[in-house]
């Protein structure tokens, strides 16, 4: 991922917040600025339209960098992105910049997708146990997918964890139809 464009601009700014020691500081700022895309979906329209200019989309995220209170290198960050024309990568560079923060802290983040939310004590025990087995303190960021009928499914990494109801079926199906190996 830290091939990808968006790791480029990611690596980038980690690299600047550790040097002047402001990773905390930038991981809140975009803490917040993930929250508004998730909250404002016209943002992430504007984000995405190819019709939004340059320099009305540097303007745009100079006024949301302000109105988020976002600290100077951040808002740098986001000025540069859409100066390069590359806000459609914006999501992706949080996500990496998460997981660099993570390695750096000695944590990772797993994805973990249920068929119903997990209580609070449901994801502690995930946490522990994803913990122990990647040697890190592991955080969870949870989904809900009713498709799965029951079970979870936990992406830690590169590493797939399947464990869902709905690919056991797919699985007992294939083999009665005789196209499993």
């Amino acid at each position: 991922m830290k091939a990808s464009l968006a790791g480029r601009y990611a690596t980038a700014l980690f690299e600047l917040a550790r040097d002047k020691s402001v990773i905390d500081t930038v991981e809140a700022s975009l803490a917040r600025v993930r929250g508004a895309l998730e909250q404002a979906p016209n943002l992430g329209a504007m984000i995405e339209s190819p019709a939004v200019g340059r320099d009305d989309a540097t303007r745009a995220m100079g006024k949301i960098a302000d109105e988020l209170k976002l600290d100077p290198l951040s808002k740098n960050f986001l000025g540069v992105l859409a100066d390069n024309g590359r806000l459609s990568k914006l999501g992706d560079a949080i996500r990496v910049f998460d997981a660099l923060v993570a390695a750096h802290k000695g944590e990772a983040r797993a994805t973990v997708t249920s068929a119903r939310p997990l209580t609070d004590a449901q994801v502690k025990t995930l946490e522990d146990k994803l913990s122990k087995r990647a040697g890190l303190t592991v955080t969870l960021d949870t989904q809900v997918d009713p498709a799965l009928l029951g079970g979870v499914r936990i992406q830690l990494g590169s590493e797939l964890i399947d464990a869902s109801v709905q690919t056991k079926l797919n699985s007992l199906a294939a083999k009665m139809a005789g196209t499993a190996q």
